[in-house]
């Protein structure tokens, strides 16, 4: 047994915290009365700030290094990561305040918590057995969180289809791990060495698909469209950028540490390689032909997933860099996006994109924000979207992966087309019969406080990106 270190402590701080704000919760639900339940909100908000704040100055690793046991890695790499989701939860909170019945119930915001705590565990476990934990004390509290509305049968649906198809994934993971152990003899990450060139294969094709549903990837990602659209929009916003950066971390933690170099290395990359291809290339062709938004997103997410994928499979320390640094643009465009859907739904009441008609004219900010949002994500300067898309391309360049490169270019073009077609509705479109000044989309304090950090956070990331990506590059070299 390792002897107690200071260090121990440190590397788990934010989950001290975050489990500290879920007792705080969870006490303060009983002594407020249920009118003031918006208040749980705020406190989760502002703690998740406290936390925030606190976890970056004391909980910076000044070097790498394994702690409890070999359980857990404490690296810049997993700090990063940490610093992502909290900041993801803490304005999913904000969203969630104003949400119908998620926003009045203590419990959405434990399992927001929850599940946050577990994507922080998933991004720095060294251990298959802790990392198959950290994955199910995420999933768990999401799947409960997908189909939160019970009244709403889209929401009921969506949270038993996660529920079913996540199980079945992660069978198909733990099976894999189940390889790994049985044949190696050894669940620490470090210590596992020796495959044959069989028993690589099996074990790359069931990760891959067990992962790959946790990203979206395609063929694996029928599950998404369904789900985000039945989900809380809050909720559906989380899982699918907090969610999904978690899910890539496993990714480079487990393939780049379990085979690093050689004809193993080549074999995964080149899997992961024509699955980006695959999951680009499905998302932006059947988004171009949704009339739902939340649906259009849901495709637009799975193609954000081969985006990154692309830096995954360069093998390099610019690749996970530049990974990394997509990740942090793509959590605060997605957030935006699918914020901006719940402020105007909550008062418009539909997800349908021909509702969006005359919405420069009833609400000019919420337009903005959308303006910004959507088009980071077409990949248009000075916006973070369009830096992370060629870091990312500029890595499958340096690894000789050129085609990878031009396969990504050509969907990013596709996608700018349904992008677009958004902005036209909005900006150009015409509410019929109606004036649109009678009919004002007002924007809460929550969601404006959240709406003002996440465009000014995709403006400064795509202007002022040497800091990001600098210490998203250093944080790679703990890999190789």
């Amino acid at each position: 047994m390792n002897a107690f270190t200071p260090s121990m402590v440190m590397a788990i701080l934010p989950e001290i915290l975050l489990l500290t704000l879920v007792f705080l919760v969870l006490i303060f639900e009983l002594i407020w009365k249920k009118e003031d339940g918006r208040n749980l909100g705020w406190l989760t908000a502002g703690g998740l700030l406290l936390i925030l704040v606190v976890s970056a100055f004391l909980g910076k690793p000044a070097e790498a290094s394994t702690v409890f046991g070999g359980m857990l890695r404490y690296d810049a790499l997993g700090f990063i990561f940490k610093m992502l989701f909290i900041f993801g939860a803490m304005l999913t909170a904000l969203f969630m305040m104003d949400s119908e019945k998620l926003g009045q119930r203590g419990e959405s915001y434990i399992l927001l918590l929850v599940a946050t705590i577990g994507m922080n565990l998933m991004a720095t476990s060294a251990d298959l057995i802790m990392l198959y934990l950290a994955i199910e004390t995420t999933s768990i509290p999401m799947y409960i969180l997908a189909g939160f509305m019970r009244d709403d049968e889209k929401s009921t649906e969506a949270g038993l289809k996660y529920l079913l198809f996540g199980a079945m994934a992660s069978t198909v993971m733990l099976y894999g791990f189940s390889l790994i152990f049985g044949f190696s003899g050894s669940t620490a990450l470090e210590a596992i060495t020796g495959f044959s060139m069989p028993l690589a294969v099996g074990i790359i094709l069931l990760m891959a698909a067990g992962i790959g549903f946790k990203i979206s990837l395609a063929p694996f990602h029928f599950w998404a469209p369904d789900v985000y659209e039945g989900a809380p929009t809050p909720v559906a916003g989380f899982l699918s950028t907090a969610s999904k950066a978690a899910g890539f971390a496993v990714i480079m933690r487990l393939f780049i540490g379990l085979f690093p170099t050689g004809q193993y290395a080549q074999m995964w990359t080149l899997t992961l390689a024509i699955l980006a291809t695959l999951t680009m290339t499905v998302g932006n062709l059947i988004a171009l032909r949704q009339t739902n938004i939340k649906r259009m997103l849901a495709y637009s997410s799975i193609a954000h997933a081969g985006y990154a994928l692309v830096g995954a499979v360069s093998l390099s320390e610019l690749g996970v860099g530049s990974v990394t640094f997509y990740l942090i643009a793509y959590v605060l465009t997605n957030l935006a996006a699918f914020g901006i859907i719940a402020a105007f739904s909550r008062i418009a009441g539909s997800d349908e994109i021909s509702a969006y008609a005359g919405m420069s004219r009833r609400s000019p900010g919420l337009a903005l924000a959308m303006l910004v949002a959507f088009l980071s994500l077409t990949g248009m300067p000075p916006f973070g979207g369009f830096v992370a898309k060629v870091f990312v391309f500029a890595a499958a360049v340096e690894a000789n992966m050129i085609w990878l490169a031009v396969v990504g270019v050509l969907n990013s073009i596709i996608g700018v087309y349904y992008y677009l077609t958004v902005l036209k509705v909005v900006y150009l479109h015409r509410m019929e019969g109606e004036n649109e000044e009678a009919h004002p989309i007002p924007l809460t304090r929550p969601y404006a406080i959240a709406l003002t950090i996440l465009s000014a956070g995709i403006l400064l990331v795509g202007v002022i990106f040497g800091p990001w990506f600098n210490a998203a590059s250093a944080a790679a070299t703990g890999l190789f």
